[in-house]
C-alpha cells in the first residue's frame, strides 16, 4: 500500500489529502491488528507480568463465566498491541501533518514528541515498578479478618490499565505546560504566580489516583510535584529560547 508523504511544496487537491489519511488509516489499523495478534500468541506471558504485583496467593485470578478469560486474554492484547504499534502510529500520524508545518516548527514538535515519549516511558516504569505493587499490596491486605478476597480477572486487569495511563498520563505534564506556553496559554510568570494553587490541585489529583494509604499516596505526590516544578522552569527556559530567537530574528 503506498503512503507517500507530500512534500511541502506539493500542491496536493482535498480528494489526494483524503485518500492519503484513509492509507494512513488503513496503515495504522494492520499495524495493530498484526502487534494485536502476536500479544496474544505471548498473552500467558502478558497476564504473568500483569500480576506480578499481586501477592503469591492471589496471582490466578478468578473468572466469573465462561466467556471471561477468553474476553480478558483479547482486551490485554489489544492493550498490548496498541503500545507496540505506537511507533507506527505515530509515524502515520507525523507524516501525515508534517507537510503542513514549516522546517523550524517540524524540529520542535519532533522534540517535543520523543521529549514525550521518554515522560511516557518514564511514567510507565515508575507506575509499574513502585507505584502499583504497592497499592496492590495495600488493597489485598487491607482487612483480611473480615473480606477473604478473591480478585475477578476482569477487574483486576482493568485496574492495572488505569493505573497505569493515569501515571503516564500524569508524567506527561511537562509536556502539556511546554504546549501550553508556546501556543501562549499559560506564561512562567503566571504558573510562578499560582505556584501554591498548582501544588494544591496536584495533591487532590494524587488523592483521587489509585492507592489511598499514606505511602502510596506519598509515592505518587511527591514526583507529581517534582513534575509541575520542572515544568514551570521549562517554560522559563522556553520563553528565553524564543525570546532569544525572536532577536535574532529582528536583528536579521
Amino acid at each position: 500500500m503506498r503512503t507517500h508523504r507530500l512534500d511541502r511544496e506539493d500542491d496536493a487537491t482535498l480528494v489526494e489529502h483524503l485518500e492519503e489519511l484513509r492509507q494512513r488509516i488503513m496503515v495504522a489499523l494492520a499495524a495493530v491488528a498484526v502487534a494485536t495478534a502476536v500479544a496474544f500468541v505471548f498473552h500467558d506471558r502478558i497476564l504473568d507480568l500483569l500480576a506480578r504485583p499481586l501477592p503469591p496467593g492471589h496471582r490466578h485470578v478468578v473468572a466469573l463465566g465462561v466467556t471471561e478469560p477468553f474476553s480478558v486474554s483479547i482486551a490485554v492484547s489489544l492493550y498490548a498491541g496498541i503500545l507496540f504499534a505506537l511507533p507506527v502510529l505515530l509515524s502515520q500520524a507525523w507524516s501525515f501533518l508534517a507537510p503542513a508545518l514549516d522546517a523550524a516548527a517540524e524540529r520542535r514538535i519532533l522534540l517535543l514528541a520523543v521529549f514525550g515519549v521518554v515522560l511516557g516511558a518514564a511514567g510507565l516504569a515508575f507506575g509499574y515498578g513502585i507505584l502499583l505493587p504497592r497499592a496492590v499490596h495495600w488493597l489485598t491486605t487491607y482487612d483480611t479478618t473480615h473480606f477473604r478476597l478473591l480478585v475477578r480477572a476482569s477487574s483486576y486487569y482493568s485496574f492495572v490499565t488505569s493505573v497505569l495511563l493515569g501515571v503516564v498520563a500524569v508524567f506527561e505534564t511537562p509536556l502539556v505546560v511546554l504546549a501550553a506556553v508556546n501556543l501562549g496559554i499559560l506564561t512562567s510568570a503566571g504558573l510562578r504566580r499560582n505556584r501554591r494553587k498548582g501544588y494544591f490541585i496536584v495533591a487532590a489529583v494524587a488523592l483521587a489516583l489509585p492507592g489511598p494509604d499514606p505511602v502510596t499516596t506519598l509515592l505518587e505526590l511527591l514526583p507529581m510535584w517534582a513534575l509541575f516544578e520542572g515544568s514551570i522552569w521549562l517554560a522559563v527556559l522556553a520563553e528565553r529560547r524564543a525570546a532569544k530567537l525572536s532577536l535574532a530574528g529582528a536583528q536579521a
